[in-house]
């Protein structure tokens, strides 16, 4: 299997994932926030944050959905590694909380790092594209 399909594949499981965690918490936070990872519920109207962090996943999702399918790899490549920070602060968050050890680990780093590697594999993938010297345009004589 070349390079290029690996990272689709990779590429569009994060977006399927991302997207569906998203939609989970827009949809049923009080079932999908325990797997956050955090040790409580939010107390009063804390429970609206958990809409804004199913929001932001969304819109994370369909940032790289729309590279994926307009064929901007190299910029897919760059946004994986820019939104990997998202799931790398989800685990500090986690952690600052006194929230599970596991969780922070095992769902936010692993995701984080994997969108790293995926990042990092787009970005060798079109790496020759980019450093390819443009053809000068033919002078008239």
């Amino acid at each position: 299997m070349s390079l290029k399909k690996i990272n689709t594949v990779l590429a569009a499981a994060f977006i399927l994932f991302i997207l569906w965690f998203g939609m989970d918490f827009i949809l049923s936070p009080e079932t999908t926030a325990p797997g956050f990872g955090l040790p409580s519920w939010p107390a009063g109207d804390g429970g609206g944050f958990l809409i804004v962090k199913g929001i932001r996943d969304v819109v994370l999702a369909l940032v790289l959905g729309i590279l994926l399918v307009t064929g901007h790899r190299r910029a897919l490549g760059w946004v994986l590694l820019v939104e990997a920070l998202a799931a790398y602060g989800d685990m500090i968050t986690v952690l600052a909380h006194h929230g599970s050890v596991a969780t922070a680990f095992g769902v936010h780093a692993l995701t984080a790092t994997l969108m790293v590697v995926n990042g990092l594999l787009l970005m060798r993938e079109t790496r020759k594209v980019a450093a390819a010297p443009a053809t000068p345009a033919p002078q008239p004589a």
